[in-house]
């Protein structure tokens, strides 16, 4: 397997192929990612209707898919704190004197696979996706799951990545992977 295109975003900082391409002094996710969407011109009105990991994830994601054609691209995602930073937000909000029922808006974010689900929406993805719960980033699992995929014929790519966000801390590494 080929592994191309690589992303990074944390610290404020998105990173392709080794390439710092958006530096923000921004230093709150919320205010880094309005900040990047807005620098990077992209151009996808629910962006700002999503939760923080989605954000994170399609961020990453935009920077090595971009607008080619990637119906034929599988999506696998893992992470460490799942969605528990919306989780506790949809908490907040049952918890919430102000509101008498929690807010819909925010428990459609409480599963981690919606920011695959997301990118796949975007991009017209119609192949295989998987969302894992991991303790750290592990690279050889996600490689050897993406290269079943591959060698399936279910898809001619693999979008692979690590996208952890929990309250400040966050982290997003992609790559694609090819035969």
């Amino acid at each position: 397997m080929k592994k191309t295109n690589t992303c990074t975003v944390e610290h404020s900082k998105i990173t392709v192929d080794g390439e710092i391409i958006f530096e923000s002094q921004n230093h709150t996710f919320q205010e880094f990612a309005k900040e990047a969407y807005k620098n990077m011109e992209l151009n996808y009105p629910k962006f700002h209707k999503m939760d923080n990991l989605s954000k994170l994830a399609f961020l990453a994601a935009e920077m090595v898919l971009k607008d080619d054609d990637h119906s034929r691209t599988a999506l696998v995602f893992a992470n460490r704190s799942s969605s528990l930073d919306t989780d506790f937000k949809y908490q907040e909000s049952i918890n919430s004197q102000e509101n008498y029922f929690p807010s819909p808006a925010v428990f459609v974010y409480t599963l981690p696979n919606i920011c695959v689900g997301e990118i796949s929406i975007k991009h017209k993805m119609q192949t295989e996706n998987a969302f894992f719960v991991l303790d750290e980033f592990d690279e050889k699992f996600l490689n050897d799951y993406s290269e079943q995929i591959l060698y399936s014929g279910k898809a001619d790519k693999v979008l692979c990545g690590w996208v952890e966000l929990y309250q400040e801390n966050y982290k997003a590494f992609v790559y694609l992977l090819t035969l």
